[in-house]
């Protein structure tokens, strides 16, 4: 059963999670009109945005999943990034838009941009649901934000502290009482 006391407080509800995948999507069909899209989700936690910006992306696409892990079970990441499931695809000649569920300190992001981009792939661009610019420990900027949050550990809309919490339909900032901050 999931602990509503959990949450200190609701940083986006699912009204306003809605608006923004609009938004994206309308951004992301007009900037990808006549090109070879294939869509990347990094996983697990954007595969609840991923699957709500295709229905919003207009276009003809293609889809593949990669899994990268930086924290384990804790909140601050490791700096190092291991790749748990790779791509399917060749990525020669498709415009890569990556969905990332949070643009934290970039670390992830960074090395895997950097990788994929190794491959060949016409264009490359980020789109992160969330980005906590005060966290940043690489120079990498998304090119697609849904909306810029406070140095707060969220959980929701497909992130996760230890694998819960994933299935808030809205953003919620963890009380630190739950993992162990006071």
């Amino acid at each position: 059963m999931l602990n509503s006391s959990d949450i200190k407080e609701v940083l986006l509800s699912e009204e306003e999670i809605k608006e923004i995948v609009k938004r994206l999507g309308e951004q992301i069909t007009k900037d990808y009109e006549g090109k070879n899209l294939l869509v990347v989700s990094i996983l697990k936690g954007s595969i609840m945005i991923m699957a709500d910006l295709l229905r919003e992306i207009k276009l003809d696409c293609k889809i593949d999943f990669m899994a990268v892990s930086s924290y384990g079970s804790g909140t601050r990441t490791s700096g190092s990034v291991k790749i748990i499931k790779d791509l399917s695809i060749d990525l020669s000649g498709y415009d890569i838009l990556l969905v990332e569920d949070i643009l934290d300190s970039g670390v992830t992001l960074s090395n895997l941009k950097e990788l994929l981009m190794l491959r060949k792939p016409a264009s490359l661009k980020i789109c992160a649901f969330l980005d906590k610019p005060d966290r940043r420990k690489a120079d990498i900027v998304a090119d697609y934000t849904g909306a810029s949050i406070p140095d707060e550990f969220v959980v929701g809309y497909g992130l996760d502290y230890d694998e819960k919490y994933r299935n808030l339909p809205y953003v919620g900032i963890l009380s630190p009482s739950v993992y162990g901050e006071n």
